[in-house]
């Protein structure tokens, strides 16, 4: 099972379309995961054109994507449960709010986005998981999304591409 991992697109405010290097993915995808910062509905209708989309939403979307996108959600994939979350809030740090939003849950791995930097570590035989943003890097080298893929094992990527 091939699963596409974005968060924070905000769009329309950080870009009019989905990134061209995102699309080939996009179209092999079984799944698309969302972190949350859609902003617009209009996200959830352009990548439902190429699968089926599970989400969350985070803390500058609008009231329509509040409404259909709880704040976090376990997603089965395979025989992987998949925890998703924003990971906003204050005090602590971003990934560990999103470790602490599934504690005493049974998850191989925690997807979160917030801080749009790519993550990509495994504490205590969970996998944490932020794809950074695929169209507002801010302050890092690239823009980037993340490849799961769910089989045997669950095995995460990330892909960084320019404009």
């Amino acid at each position: 099972m091939k699963i596409v991992v974005l968060s924070d697109t905000h769009m329309p405010k950080r870009a009019k379309a989905l990134p061209e290097a995102l699309i080939p993915d996009l179209k092999s995808a079984d799944l698309i995961l969302h972190a949350g910062d859609w902003q617009e509905i209009e996200v959830y209708t352009m990548l439902a054109a190429f699968s089926k989309v599970e989400g969350v939403h985070g803390n500058v979307d609008s009231p329509e994507v509040k409404k259909l996108f709880p704040e976090k959600k376990i997603i089965q994939a395979g025989k992987f449960r998949i925890g998703l979350v924003h990971g906003h809030g204050s005090g602590k740090t971003t990934e560990k709010r999103a470790v602490e939003a599934f504690k005493g849950e049974n998850v191989d791995c925690i997807i979160f986005g917030h801080s749009h930097i790519p993550v990509h570590i495994i504490r205590d035989g969970i996998v944490l998981f932020n794809p950074g943003s695929a169209t507002d890097k801010r302050r890092q080298q690239q823009f980037s999304y993340g490849i799961l893929e769910a089989g045997d094992e669950l095995t995460a990527k990330h892909v960084y591409f320019g404009r």
